[in-house]
């Protein structure tokens, strides 16, 4: 397994060891011990999964307070995936970073805590995978709005399929303060 730091403080690439014969391929999605080693110390407590037809957007979505950290794999298909620094007291608030996950690469990203996050499908159907460290609270998520010009995201449609509550999202500078607030006992250290 190879370990990368991404251009955002925190988030890392996975690239986890895929053995391959005849009969398809294999591969550990999550070890603590040997992630651990490559300096991936968090725990996750919940799971979730999520399919998604091509041109579908979901994100950008953060929670805050009770932030999650993420380890996210696409089981099926292809993804634009997208991470934008939200910690206000951070060097790199307001900037983002895209990565393409596939099933065919079984690369990972691991998302800390204080950024948000979104994915655009760009095959027929995508299976999208993702640990979290905390459990859900729907009184604590957030949304920016996918398209905010001051981002300026290149994402790779103009018009994806989003859900209202997506398309009618703020703007990051619309927030209210409070919500990019992440405290440093929140903050994963890798």
């Amino acid at each position: 397994m190879d370990v990368f730091d991404a251009d955002l403080p925190g988030a890392r690439i996975i690239e986890p060891d895929v053995y391959t014969d005849d009969r398809g391929s294999f591969l550990e999605t999550w070890n603590a011990r040997d992630y651990g080693k490559k300096g991936l110390n968090v725990s996750f407590v919940q799971d979730n999964l999520s399919r998604s037809r091509r041109h579908v957007l979901r994100g950008l979505h953060f929670q805050n307070p009770r932030p999650q950290g993420k380890l996210i794999s696409v089981l099926k298909g292809e993804v634009f995936d997208v991470i934008v620094d939200i910690r206000a007291d951070s060097e790199t608030f307001g900037e983002w970073e895209s990565i393409v996950l596939s099933a065919d690469d079984a690369r990972q990203l691991y998302v800390p805590e204080g950024f948000a996050h979104g994915f655009l499908v760009m095959s027929d159907e995508a299976l999208f995978h993702y640990k979290c460290t905390d459990f859900y609270h729907p009184d604590t998520e957030g949304v920016i709005r996918w398209n905010d010009p001051t981002l300026n995201i290149d994402w790779p449609v103009d018009s994806p399929i989003l859900s209202e509550r997506d398309q009618n999202a703020p703007l990051l500078e619309e927030l209210p303060s409070e919500r990019c607030e992440f405290g440093a006992s929140q903050s994963v250290v890798l």
